[in-house]
């Protein structure tokens, strides 16, 4: 082996050596600190009791995220009465959010169905001893309220919801939902005051009237059907006190096509999608 052979030989191991034992030996003495890996940040914990914009908007069924985030843009979309053009925004279940004027909410459209007994209150506040509100309280997780009212001993069905169109629908003065009441008096209804019920009169100067009226088959008369689109019984009460008659007894035995078919007393269903759908065409 040659003199020149062997140097070449020796200076490639040398350097192979210090590039690779002695680097980080090197890297010190030249004053450089040793380079350290980024440890990534800690992810900030999400409000379970907040949700983006987007989110809110399509896990209410009115369109995908991606649609509700164009429809943010333009601004279509209000929280609490502000106009929201920010994506990423995010509200709260309290909030209340509108979408092209319509306040819309994340949960699904719930409708429940009950059997009223006596001795409830329809009511949601709370401090008025029983009410109609712990007789569904295992319906649904959902925020539902009752529509209309039904005295604390009055019986029959009551119709439970969240969806603000059907209870526009049911409070609409002209294009209510009619309601089916059972009527048991204190005594016989007269021929001449029926008539009177159902051609409207006129108590306090305002005009009483109702869908129709009619004696009940096979009963004595003083038990009558009267159906109504008001949403409150108090009508029931002020017609026959004006005609001098008691009222003993009332139930509501239907609500548009709905009935008591298989639904004991106190007790409650979930309205079938067909169900719910021809309500919303009624």
């Amino acid at each position: 082996m040659s003199r020149n052979q062997d140097s070449k030989g020796k200076g490639k191991g040398k350097t192979s050596g210090r590039g690779n034992a002695n680097s980080k030996t090197d890297s010190l003495a030249r004053g450089n600190a040793p380079v350290k890996k980024k440890t990534p940040a800690a992810s900030k914990p999400s409000n379970p009791d907040e949700m983006r914009l987007n989110k809110y908007i399509a896990n209410s069924g009115i369109c995908s995220r991606r649609e509700a985030d164009e429809n943010i843009a333009i601004g279509l979309v209000s929280v609490n009465g502000k106009v929201i053009t920010e994506m990423g925004h995010k509200v709260k279940r309290t909030d209340e959010v509108r979408y092209d004027g319509q306040r819309i909410t994340p949960e699904p459209n719930v409708y429940v169905l009950l059997n009223k007994p006596k001795g409830f209150a329809t009511t949601t506040a709370e401090g008025k001893g029983k009410t109609v509100m712990d007789l569904v309280a295992n319906a649904t997780n959902v925020n539902i309220k009752p529509i209309g009212r039904l005295g604390r001993n009055s019986l029959g069905l009551l119709l439970f919801t969240n969806d603000d169109k059907v209870v526009q629908k049911f409070t609409n003065s002209k294009n209510g939902v009619a309601r089916l009441f059972q009527i048991e008096l204190d005594k016989n209804l007269k021929f001449e005051d029926l008539k009177k019920i159902q051609e409207g009169f006129k108590i306090e100067g305002k005009l009483v009237s109702v869908e129709e009226i009619s004696y009940i088959q096979g009963e004595s008369k003083n038990q009558v059907g009267i159906k109504i689109k008001n949403t409150g019984n108090t009508i029931l009460r002020t017609i026959f006190d004006e005609l001098k008659y008691d009222i003993v007894r009332i139930d509501c035995v239907a609500i548009g096509h709905l009935t008591k078919k298989d639904i004991p007393r106190g007790h409650w269903k979930h309205l079938t999608e067909q169900e719910v759908n021809t309500l919303k065409m009624i």
